[in-house]
């Protein structure tokens, strides 16, 4: 099943299958380890929602929302 990682509640593991993203915005995310075949987990979701905290490679990252819309993840 694929979904959006901003769709992923705290706690769900999955694999980078995409990221839609084009531009700066798919650059960075690439240099910061999210790349197809990685795995993400979403560790937890700032009180208003945005942004979201994951982790790729043994290290956290926090993305915006409209940033984690962008990645397709494989549940």
């Amino acid at each position: 099943m694929v979904k959006k990682l901003s769709e992923m509640k705290p706690g769900e593991v999955g694999t980078v299958v995409a990221i839609n993203g084009f531009g700066n915005i798919k650059h960075r995310l690439v240099d910061m380890g999210v790349v197809p075949g990685t795995a993400v987990r979403v560790m937890k979701y700032a009180p208003l929602a945005d942004p979201v905290e994951i982790k790729v490679k043994n290290f956290e990252l926090s993305l915006r929302v409209s940033e984690a819309q962008m990645i397709d993840i494989e549940v």
